[in-house]
């Protein structure tokens, strides 16, 4: 089986012997969840498809291992700060002096590493470059520097909210969220005493601002940051809600009164609609009689047609040109 991503494709021709490695947030690649080894990710789909082969997944965010690893490979992320904090994270869970390599594309950046490992006193020393992505070794080393340093929090719509990098609008309000917070006390009216889901759920605004109002609120998402992001803005504001894991509705049971969200569409770099299609679709089986579907997106995607096929009809009940709001209502 041939490699699919640049990155795996760098890492296959290599002559290293990967199987008792720990691979750390890597990308859908079905020639590396064949080649051995176990996974270690905040994305709930990458964990889903290497648990489907019988692969060991940690899936938490400071994992204890449950067997030695020979060594480790890091997937540089888009985002550098969350890059960082993978490179903390590894330092706190593995042994000193395991070997580490770190694999990334030079348009997501990773030509920083080099600074990031000197900052943290690590050593370097670069393997090899193809497709335009580069390949580094270093090994792990005991720092005085944690992972919680990456954990910040902000203040908007009245919460204090919890952020981390790799969430999405971290370490702000986002515009379309707040378009959203903007039109909700109109679009959904009283959410005292309703069970409403905050599908993607990011860093928890949306949770907050319905649970604080009265709502009975559980909150999805498919990255573990996310998730325990929302926990902590929850908590920070004393409000109860529920927050875990899931492939969008894949881990979802029961119905709502309604559903909340500001669907993503970018998987790294890449544009993908899947999983807010997927919201779309298959949000009436997930809705009472009655309930509505709100959620918030750029004006120029392709929701439209999506919500008229699953919904019949909706309503644009807010659009700045930049963001529209659409209630869809399950008749």
């Amino acid at each position: 089986m041939s490699a699919e991503t640049p990155p795996c494709q760098l890492l296959a021709r290599q002559s290293h012997d990967y199987r008792d490695w720990l691979w750390v947030a890597p990308p859908h690649d079905a020639w590396l969840e064949t080649n051995g080894g176990s996974v270690w990710s905040a994305d709930a789909a990458i964990c889903q498809a290497w648990r489907a082969r019988g692969n060991r997944v940690y899936d938490g965010l400071a994992p204890v291992l449950e067997t030695p690893v020979a060594g480790a490979v890091l997937f540089w992320p888009k985002t550098h700060a969350l890059g960082e904090w993978w490179l903390l994270a590894l330092c706190a869970v593995l042994p000193e002096g395991t070997p580490l390599q770190v694999v990334g594309e030079h348009q997501g950046g990773v030509k920083r590493v080099l600074k990031s490992l000197a900052a943290l006193g690590l050593g370097c020393r670069k393997v090899d470059s193809a497709r335009r992505c580069t390949l580094y070794a270093t090994r792990t080393a005991a720092l005085s520097l944690s992972p919680e340093a990456a954990w910040t929090t902000f203040e908007a719509a009245g919460l204090s909210v919890a952020s981390h990098p790799g969430v999405f609008g971290h370490g702000k309000l986002d515009d379309g969220t707040r378009l959203l917070l903007e039109t909700l006390p109109d679009a959904l009216g009283d959410p005292a005493g309703r069970h409403l889901l905050d599908m993607g759920c990011g860093d928890g605004i949306l949770a907050a601002w319905l649970s604080v109002r009265g709502a009975s609120v559980s909150a999805v998402d498919l990255n573990a940051f996310a998730v325990a992001a929302t926990r902590r803005t929850l908590e920070a504001n004393q409000v109860a809600g529920e927050a875990w894991q899931s492939d969008v509705y894949s881990e979802v049971a029961g119905k709502f009164d309604a559903i909340v969200s500001n669907p993503p569409f970018h998987q790294e770099r890449a544009i993908d609609y899947g999983p807010a299609a997927r919201l779309i679709r298959e949000a009436p089986d997930k809705l009472v009689r009655g309930g509505c579907l709100i959620l918030v997106a750029n004006a120029f995607l392709p929701y439209p047609r999506l919500l008229e096929e699953a919904f019949g009809d909706f309503t644009v009940l807010a659009d700045d040109r930049r963001f529209r709001v659409y209630r869809a209502i399950k008749r």
